[in-house]
């Protein structure tokens, strides 16, 4: 899959490094999330189409999810994604407001994706994130599908969006939106880092499709 299109004037992504306590901290998350709402293994990879095996190896910090891997696992466990994010040391943590020194981060190493969370922390219908992508970073290797809508805007760099099977590559300044149903995934062809607003509203009663 060949990238297309100007990437000149992108700025290098921050880097992106295996880092342990990162995968042990997720690991954590995603089984105190799962032990709180009384669910198992097996329950969670009914309920994800995940399997068994996967669930247990993210549990344990032996293996890296994608954003896919995430939105799957936030609807199973009825969680924002921005669960999963770092916590921020900053004491500048506001309920409506969300300042730039205290955005909270995921780095999703495998993934070559980081995103930092441009909303507060805690349960809502929308959900705003800045993801800077690596080159040949994406979102996983297979198509999502969920309720609510997902919007974005291309700060720098390139995105290929894929909708239904069809690849649409967008450059800085174009935008997109599209109801969360249609089968999707991304990422980024390119030999230049990515920045991307991205804006996801989701329903609490969504449950996994695809």
């Amino acid at each position: 899959m060949d990238g297309r299109g100007d990437t000149n004037g992108t700025k290098d992504a921050p880097p992106i490094g295996t880092d342990d306590a990162v995968d042990q901290r997720l690991g954590e998350t995603v089984r105190l999330l799962r032990q709180r709402a009384g669910l198992s293994i097996q329950d969670v990879a009914t309920k994800t189409g995940l399997s068994n095996g996967m669930i247990s190896q993210l549990e344990r910090a032996r293996a890296m999810p994608s954003i896919r891997t995430l939105r799957l696992l936030s609807i199973a466990l009825d969680v924002p994604i921005s669960y999963f994010f770092e916590t921020t040391d900053s004491t500048d943590l506001q309920r409506y407001i969300v300042r730039k020194n205290s955005r909270r981060l995921l780095r999703l190493t495998a993934s070559g994706v980081v995103k930092e969370a441009l909303t507060p922390d805690g349960k809502g219908q929308l959900e705003l994130y800045e993801l800077t992508l690596n080159p040949g970073a994406s979102s996983g290797t297979d198509f999502l599908q969920h309720t609510g809508e997902k919007a974005g805007y291309i700060l720098s760099g390139s995105l290929r969006l894929w909708l239904d099977n069809q690849a649409h590559v967008l450059e800085a300044g174009d935008s997109f939106r599209f109801p969360s149903t249609v089968p999707h995934m991304f990422d980024n062809p390119t030999q230049q880092a990515a920045r991307v607003i991205w804006v996801t509203t989701l329903s609490q009663t969504d449950s996994p499709a695809g």
